[in-house]
C-alpha cells in the first residue's frame, strides 16, 4: 500500500527566497516513464531555506512565491494543565504559518519537486478533497507550472465541483477524472504510463499522491534542523505518506526522537517511511516510531469526541485545528501524557502541518 486514500466528501464536524536550480527528480517523482535522473545525488536544498537546510540568507530577487516563506517556522510554546500537570512543556511548531497558499508541510515537500520539474507540466494525485492538489495548483499559478490533477472517481467528472476541486480548477489545474481500480494502481508503471496517455501528460513531471518522495524526504530534513538547540524531547507529527516523518528525523539531533501518527489504519507505513529513508538517505535515519491507536476510524473520518476535543483545543489555544491530520497527532499526545508515556521533564513540539479548509472552518475537510 502506497497511501491512504482521500476522501470524496468533507467529513462532518530573513529567509532566502529565491527557488534552487532544478535538478531531476527522486524516487517515485520525475519522468513520465518512470526513469530516474541525477536527482538522487541532488544536494539538500529547499525553496526558502539556505542549502544546508537552514534559512538565513538575506532575500535575492523577487519573490517567486509571491509571499516569502516563514522559514524557520514559528516555535511556540503552549501552556496546557494536561501536559503540565505530568511535568511535561509542550510547543506548537507552526509549519501552517509558512506560506498563505502552500501551506504546512506542503512547502517542504513540494517546492523541492517544483524546482525539478524545471517548468515541465506537473502530474499528482488526490482525491476530490486533497490538500495536496490544491497546494500544487496554487503553486503552480504562483509559478506560472501548468498544472494537472488526477482525481479518484470518474464519476465525479459530471457533478458539480465541490469546493477544493473549485480552488484547484480556479487556481488553472486541469482535472482528469480516472476510474477509482485505475486509480489504485497508479504505482504500476503500466497503469501510471495509461492515465497520463490518456491525459495528454506523457511529458510531464510527476509527483506522487501526498507529495512523498526523495526530493520531499530530504526537503522535510529542515523541519528536524529547526527543531534542535531548543530543549526539544519528542517530535510528534500526524502521517499519512510517511514522507514528513522521514525527513523529520532524519533532522533531529541524535538525543532527541519523532513520533509520527497514522491517520490510516494498517502495518503499511512502518516499512513506507524506511523505505523513504533508504532512498533518500541510504538507510534508516535518527530514532523515531509510530503509535497508531489514534486512527478514529481510519483515513478521512472523524468522530463527535475528536470534534469536540479540537473544538476545545482551539479554545484553549487559538489554533485552528485540522481534523483529519493534526487534531489526531494532538489528541494522542494529549492521551499518552495522561498516561505517563513521556518522563518529566520532557519537551514535546507538535508539528502543525495543516490548516483548515477554508480557512476559518475548522470542521471541513483538509485532506492529503
Amino acid at each position: 500500500m502506497t497511501s491512504p486514500d482521500s476522501p470524496d466528501t468533507a467529513p462532518a464536524a530573513a529567509p532566502r527566497t529565491g527557488m534552487p536550480r532544478a535538478g531531476a527528480a527522486g524516487a517515485h517523482g520525475g519522468r513520465a516513464d518512470g526513469g530516474r535522473g541525477a536527482g538522487d545525488g541532488a544536494p539538500r536544498t529547499t525553496p526558502g531555506a539556505a542549502p544546508s537546510g537552514r534559512s538565513g540568507e538575506a532575500p535575492r530577487g523577487p519573490e517567486p512565491f509571491g509571499t516569502a516563506p516563514r522559514l524557520p517556522s514559528p516555535l511556540r510554546e503552549a501552556a496546557d494543565e494536561r501536559f503540565a500537570r505530568h511535568g511535561l512543556r509542550l510547543l506548537l511548531k507552526r509549519d501552517d504559518l509558512i506560506h498563505p497558499e502552500i501551506v504546512g508541510n506542503k512547502w517542504r515537500k513540494l517546492t523541492p519537486n517544483l524546482a525539478a520539474a524545471a517548468g515541465r507540466r506537473v502530474v499528482t494525485f488526490g482525491g476530490a478533497y486533497s490538500n495536496h492538489l490544491r497546494a500544487t495548483a496554487a503553486a503552480g499559478r504562483l509559478l506560472g507550472l501548468p498544472t494537472l490533477g488526477v482525481v479518484r472517481g470518474d464519476e465525479l467528472a459530471d457533478r458539480p465541483r465541490n469546493p477544493s476541486l473549485a480552488r484547484c480548477a480556479a487556481d488553472g489545474m486541469r482535472l482528469h477524472f480516472v476510474e477509482r481500480s485505475a486509480y489504485r494502481r497508479k504505482a504500476e508503471p503500466a497503469a501510471l504510463a495509461a492515465i497520463l496517455r490518456a491525459a495528454g501528460a506523457e511529458d510531464a513531471y510527476v509527483v506522487p499522491e501526498g507529495g512523498s518522495n526523495v526530493l520531499a524526504v530530504r526537503g522535510c530534513r529542515a523541519l528536524g534542523e529547526e527543531l534542535r538547540g531548543h530543549g526539544v524531547g519528542v517530535a510528534a507529527v500526524a502521517c499519512g505518506t510517511g514522507g514528513t516523518l522521514a525527513g523529520l528525523a532524519a533532522g533531529l539531533a541524535p538525543e532527541q526522537r519523532a513520533l509520527g501518527f497514522p491517520v490510516v489504519g494498517g502495518d503499511f507505513l512502518g516499512a513506507e517511511t524506511e523505505a523513504l529513508q533508504r532512498a533518500a538517505f541510504g538507510g534508516r535515519r535518527g530514532a523515531w516510531s509510530l503509535d497508531d491507536r489514534f486512527t478514529f476510524g481510519g483515513y478521512g473520518r472523524t468522530t463527535p469526541e475528536l470534534d469536540a476535543f479540537a473544538e476545545d483545543f482551539e479554545v484553549r489555544h487559538g489554533l485552528p485545528v485540522e481534523r483529519l491530520y493534526v487534531a489526531k497527532m494532538l489528541y494522542g499526545l494529549v492521551a499518552l501524557a495522561e498516561q505517563g508515556a513521556f518522563p518529566r521533564g520532557t519537551t514535546v513540539a507538535a508539528v502543525i502541518t495543516g490548516a483548515p479548509f477554508p480557512a476559518g472552518a475548522p470542521a471541513q475537510a483538509a485532506s492529503r
